[in-house]
């Protein structure tokens, strides 16, 4: 019997924004009906949580509201961002602890027949916070003990926006140094697929450069061209990820009704054009 996974991500969730809110309890009355095994929200489950953790506590409310398995790894709305981007709200100590005292660990890892999920953190790792080297002890671990299951990897940001020679440090992408460490690790390890957000984009680069990465669309809302580049296709919804016991993999996009197009640039005053 396959294993069916609903992948969300960016749903930006807080008490202030209740456009946002709407669209996750569309979101979460389809998920209800359509039952999938196990939801995992791949960050910027919270709107402003890197600046305090109302926002955390209100989206694991919600996300508790399912009434289904789920799993959740940090984007950088909610633990801050690469130091390396700038700005001023980087991933630091004090965030990544404000996470864990709500939402529990930032990375995991859950066996089910014939895979092996893991989810990790990559926002933390362009610091020097000594969860970086754990989290990558863990991932060796994690790669080494499978025992001939496929794995499935859930991130934030994608591995690369087009090539993993990417050497340029960019808001989109995991930067190079640690990219190169975790492509070093999963080379040794038999990846089914990779499987991101941040981008509010939707894209499915079948496997290139021997891994297929696959981008999940926003639940909150989407960027229009105006302000950001079409990399993707820019829909509403999630991934449904069927996993079969022989390791086959089938993804599909998912559109539920009741999710309203917000443009974040008709909505002045939420975030700067980067989302």
């Amino acid at each position: 019997m396959a294993f069916r996974i609903a992948q969300i991500s960016d749903t930006h969730l807080s008490a202030q924004h209740p456009e946002f809110t709407r669209n996750f309890d569309a979101l979460a009355a389809h998920l209800r009906a359509a039952g999938p095994d196990l939801v995992v929200n791949t960050g910027d489950i919270s709107a402003h949580g890197e600046l305090a953790g109302d926002d955390v506590a209100f989206a694991r409310e919600k996300m508790q509201s399912l009434g289904l398995d789920w799993l959740a790894i940090p984007g950088n709305h909610d633990v801050g961002n690469d130091p390396q981007c700038g700005g001023a709200t980087p991933a630091d100590a004090e965030r990544l602890a404000r996470w864990r005292s709500i939402m529990g660990d930032d990375f995991f890892c859950r066996d089910v027949p014939g895979w092996r999920l893991i989810g990790l953190d990559t926002l933390i790792t362009g610091t020097d916070l000594p969860e970086v080297e754990a989290q990558f002890a863990f991932l060796e671990q994690a790669l080494a003990t499978a025992g001939g299951a496929k794995i499935a990897l859930f991130l934030h940001k994608p591995l690369c926006e087009v090539t993993m020679a990417e050497t340029e440090v960019t808001y989109w992408a995991v930067q190079p140094g640690p990219r190169r460490r975790i492509l070093d690790l999963l080379a040794k390890a038999d990846v089914g697929f990779v499987a991101s957000g941040h981008v509010h984009q939707w894209q499915d680069r079948g496997v290139q450069e021997g891994l297929r990465q696959i981008w999940s669309p926003a639940v909150a809302f989407m960027v229009g061209d105006k302000w950001q580049e079409p990399m993707g296709t820019k829909p509403l919804g999630y991934l449904e990820h069927v996993l079969h016991e022989d390791g086959r993999h089938e993804c599909r996009l998912v559109q539920p009704e009741g999710l309203t197009i917000n443009d974040l640039g008709l909505m002045p005053g939420i975030y700067p054009m980067a989302a």
